[in-house]
């Protein structure tokens, strides 16, 4: 089994990715291999919906959301992580997820997925929030732990000191674990979920 993670800080070695070792660790310890890529300080733009993606079956803008876009189907489960501005994921962070999650069209319906938030006080549950939304509009179940998967600290190796949160990180990745092992015994035994055809309601005729 694979975990796709995705750091949305610019500092490689900041308290963002402090929380994601503890998790890396866990994972390891479960027989899941891991694949860590740093985005936060790619240049990467926004969708401008143009829907060339339905034609072309990857984003228009070949950069790093096509590299990643096969690393995710093949994933089982995918953790986004993101240091929190102004209440908010890091812009470069959700230009990211806009087109990966948009452009890519494979069916992501029981991936597993989960949001990691790094902060030095405010803005954690809304930028919590603000991810899962990614998950929960492609059938994807979202991983829990014992608290809202956030870790506290400012300045540099400051995320070290915040005891609960890393334990919450580690809680998460043993649940994360848990739930994709446990899916994949489902699908070997049930399959997925029988869908129905897709139903679109426009609110202006």
């Amino acid at each position: 089994m694979k975990v796709l993670i995705l750091n949305g800080s610019p500092r490689p070695q900041g308290n963002t990715a402090i929380a994601l070792a503890e998790m890396e660790k866990i994972f390891e310890k479960e027989g899941i291999e891991t694949e860590l890529i740093h985005i936060g300080n790619k240049d990467i733009r926004g969708c401008i919906a143009c829907g060339s993606c339905y034609s072309k079956g990857k984003c228009a803008f070949d950069d790093i959301v096509n590299e990643i876009a096969p690393k995710f189907e093949a994933a089982d489960g995918l953790v986004a992580a993101t240091p929190v501005y102004y209440a908010s994921a890091n812009a470069t962070l959700i230009a990211l997820l806009d087109r990966l999650f948009y452009s890519t069209h494979f069916d992501k319906t029981m991936k597993v997925g989960a949001s990691v938030v790094v902060a030095r006080r405010g803005g954690l549950s809304a930028t919590f929030d603000e991810i899962n939304k990614y998950f929960t509009i492609s059938g994807m179940p979202v991983a829990s732990s014992q608290y809202w998967n956030s870790v506290h600290g400012t300045a540099p190796g400051e995320a070290r000191e915040d005891a609960e949160g890393l334990q919450v990180m580690r809680t998460l990745a043993s649940n994360m674990s848990f739930l994709m092992k446990s899916i994949a015994l489902g699908k070997e035994k049930f399959g997925l979920p029988e869908k129905e055809e897709q139903i679109s309601t426009n609110f202006i005729r």
